[in-house]
This record gives C-alpha cells, structure tokens and sequence, in this order.
C-alpha cells in the first residue's frame, strides 16, 4: 500500500514513520500516511511564521479565487471523497455524501465572504474636538492559526477552521485526528494547487502526544480546537494568553410539546439520534417530551428507530453504520448497562456487534446516569416525561453542556421563550438540535466552548479590530 504524503509549507512532504489507518467496519487497512518528523514540524511553524504579514497583505482576489478552487475541486472529486470519508470514518456513504457538500458549500460561503470582507469608516466629528476626524476600523489577523480537528467530520470541520482562516489572511496548520486524517491530507493535496504563497499551510498528522509542542508554541497565536471536553480546557489552561477557540460538543436535548407535529418530530428524533451513530456534537441524545403527548410520541418514535436501517456503510440504504473503532462501542455499550443496571428501562437496541451499537432508546434513566450527565457521543437517546414547558426548558438546562437545542411547538411566542429562556449557543425551532446551517453562527456556552464557528463568525473570531484615524479632512 502507497504512503501518502503530508503537506509541509504548501508541498508535500514524507517524515521516516508511518501510521495505517484502519476501517471500522471491515478491520481492513484503508491508507497509510506518512508522519512528521520534529524538525519537519519545526520547519512548518517557521514558515508559517515567516509567511504571516505577507498571508495578512494577500489581495481579496487571490484569497477568494483560492477558496473558490478548492469548492470546485471537491465539487469533481466528490464521489471519491465521500468514499474516503466513509472508509476512514465508518459513517454510510449517504451521510459521507452530504459532508462533501457541506464542505463544498463552506469553502464556497468563505469566498464570498471574503470578497465582501472589508473596513468601515466612523465619521468622529460628532464632538466639536473631533473636527476633521475619520476612523477607518478593519479587521486584522491575529496571526498563525492552529487547528486542532476532530474525527467525526474529517472532511467539513477541517474545512470550518481552513477556510475562514485563508479569507482573514492567516496561516494555518492543521493537525488531524490520527483516526481519519486522509481526509484532510486529500484537501491539502487541493490546497496546493491554489495560488496561495510556500507556509500559507500544512496539514501535519502527528500522534496527539505531540500536539502539546503545537498548542505551546508562541509563533501560534490563535489555537481552534474540536473535540472533547477535559482535552479543550486543558489546551486553554496551558497558554491562558493566547486566543483559545473551543467547541467541546454536548448532550442535546430536543424539546416535543404538546402542539407538535408528532409523526415530523419522531421521525426527525430517530435520524438525527442516530445519524453518524450518534458521534456528532449536535446528535439528539436527550428527548423531553411533554406528559400529554409521551405516550403517543414514544409509540411513533419506536416506531421510526425500528425503520432505521443499520448495517454496512458502504450500502446507499445503511442509514446508521459503525463506530469509528471497536473501542469507542465497548464504552457506549457500558454506558447503555450502567443505566440499564441503575434502574432505566432498555425501549429498544442496547446490543453491540463489533463497532456497530444498535439504536438504543432508554426510559427512565437516573439522573446521574452518564447517558444522561455526559456526551454519549454513540446513537443512544434517553426519554424523559415532564408536566409543562416550564418543566421542559429546565430540563434542557439542567446540564453542565449548552451547544444546540430543538423544541418542536407551532406557537410562535413559545419558540420567542425558548430562544430567550434556553442557556444553549443554538435554538431550533420545529426540528432537531441536530440542524447546522454552514454559513450560521455556530458554537456554545457554558461547558461546551467559546468562540463561533461559521463563517464570518469564524473570520472574526480569527481577527482583531484595528482603527486608524485620519486627520484634517474636510468632511
């Protein structure tokens, strides 16, 4: 099996180790990659470095016609991708598919953004010592960017750090999850056939015992981190000055009141609890539903999960495929008999075979049960029953995470209550928490992070305000 490269300051480049990545589902060998060595990443940070004031001085054209480039490259190279993405990550090629064109869009919205991207001016002379005065703010970059990228979307979240970076004018490293860093290594590969200057970028998969080198290097600035919680708080602990953005995922809940459309709100349950099997930030995990409808709801949303298709990834009918390793199942399996042993009553699922968990609903669950406290992160929902609305939105709140909430209701001043009542960085309203919009603010409060994703949100999360006042116009 080849080695692929890693990319180095923009050219692909080989360390002297490798490392094989494994499919979930099969046990068979998807790729092998290359690893960097120290000095090779020593040499990506200097460059980085040493590119950073030209990067921030790139034109608007050159940085857009980039971002364009890469949207149409994976716009050819889709069917491949989604592929690879499937192989690495184990979620069935029709979610594969739509991750591809998220990033397509995404890398698509960066380059409008970008041409839209500029300074405003502030007249001043609204205050007679002020005569003559105009201020030009702008927007600057705070420097080289390190981002820190997760498994569960190895393609679109390393696409959410990449691209707002090239609009702002920052270089960037990325270092992968050592699950599925062919996915990112694929997009370096399209990166490099851009216009953007040698240092601009590198895609460096080193084992996460050697992450803390990056995050401690005072030539990156900015540190954008994907993943757990304990890992997150750690990296913002370690350098508490420098700009820290974390999104640390979640157990979100999804609100089904008693005016809902309840055949929608089942149905929508079922997918999204168990989409990417349950291992995104954003799947359903806590279902609150209201006492006069649980037992109508509860009946059509057994009703759904029992029509889930699971099985192997690669079939355009699988609808929930493996974890992305055996290990990560044996947890959420012992998650599952913790509640179950605890006293929760086991709705359906619970087995596991290999890496693959069925879909499981539970009811019933102790409130101190980890299905309940913490991010499952596996395709697992807990019900639970409440009395009113007000029951409902302290139920979302009572947890230590804040990402994303769903509440299904018709009544337009109960979705104006939520929106102002819920401690959550996201409200849908008529659907799941599960619902993401590329070109939307996107990030959470409380433990599950800080700062915005998104793509404007993310450029100006990157950048700074700098304002220049001129002096003796004639307004």
């Amino acid at each position: 099996m080849d080695v692929r490269t890693f990319w180095l300051a923009g050219r692909p480049a080989t360390g002297d180790s490798s490392l094989t990545v494994t499919n979930s589902h099969t046990g068979q060998a998807v790729g092998t990659y290359s690893v960097p060595t120290d000095a090779q990443v020593e040499e990506a940070v200097a460059a980085a470095a040493a590119v950073t004031r030209e990067a921030a001085a790139l034109p608007v054209h050159v940085r857009a016609e980039a971002l364009a480039h890469v949207s149409r490259r994976l716009t050819e190279r889709a069917d491949e991708i989604a592929r690879l993405i499937t192989a690495e990550n184990g979620k069935p090629i029709f979610w594969a598919r739509g991750e591809v064109g998220r990033a397509i869009s995404t890398f698509r919205f960066a380059a409008e953004e970008t041409r839209r991207w500029s300074g405003t001016a502030m007249r001043l002379d609204t205050e007679p010592a002020a005569t003559g005065r105009l201020a030009y703010v702008s927007r600057v970059p705070y420097g080289p960017v390190l981002a820190i990228t997760p498994f569960n979307f190895p393609l679109n979240l390393v696409a959410h750090k990449v691209a707002p970076a090239i609009a702002v004018g920052a270089p960037i490293i990325v270092k992968p999850a050592p699950a599925t860093p062919l996915s990112s290594l694929l997009l370096g590969e399209i990166l490099a056939e851009t216009d953007l200057p040698a240092g601009m970028f590198s895609v460096l998969p080193i084992e996460n015992s050697r992450a803390s080198a990056l995050v401690e290097d005072p030539r990156l600035p900015v540190v954008s981190f994907t993943g757990s919680g304990p890992v997150g708080y750690s990296i913002m602990d370690s350098v508490p000055r420098k700009h820290v953005v974390l999104e640390l995922g979640g157990n979100a809940a999804a609100v089904v009141l008693a005016d809902a459309d309840l055949d929608w709100a089942a149905s929508r349950v079922a997918l999204f609890s168990n989409y990417q099997a349950g291992q995104s930030c954003i799947a359903v995990q806590r279902v609150i539903v209201e006492e006069a409808v649980s037992e109508a709801f509860t009946g059509k949303l057994l009703t759904a999960v029992g029509g889930l298709v699971t099985g192997d990834p690669l079939d355009e009918k699988t609808q929930v495929g493996p974890l992305v390793s055996e290990d990560a199942a044996i947890r959420v399996e012992s998650w599952i008999q913790e509640a179950v042993a605890g006293g929760a009553r086991l709705l359906a699922g619970g087995g596991r075979d290999g890496a693959t968990i069925e879909p499981t609903v539970l009811a019933d669950v102790p409130a101190g049960a980890k299905v309940v406290c913490e991010e499952v992160f596996g395709p697992v929902m807990v019900i639970e029953t409440v009395p009113s609305v007000d029951a409902a939105f302290a139920s979302v709140n009572d947890s230590k995470y804040g990402l994303q909430a769903g509440v299904f209701t018709r009544s337009l001043d109960v979705a104006f209550r939520a929106n102002r009542e819920l401690e959550v960085g996201g409200v849908i309203i008529g659907d799941v928490p599960s619902y993401r919009a590329d070109q939307m603010p996107y990030g959470g409060v409380k433990e599950s992070g800080v700062g915005r994703e998104g793509l404007r949100s993310a450029m100006e999360d990157l950048t700074f305000e700098k304002t220049m006042v001129l002096t003796g116009l004639a307004l």
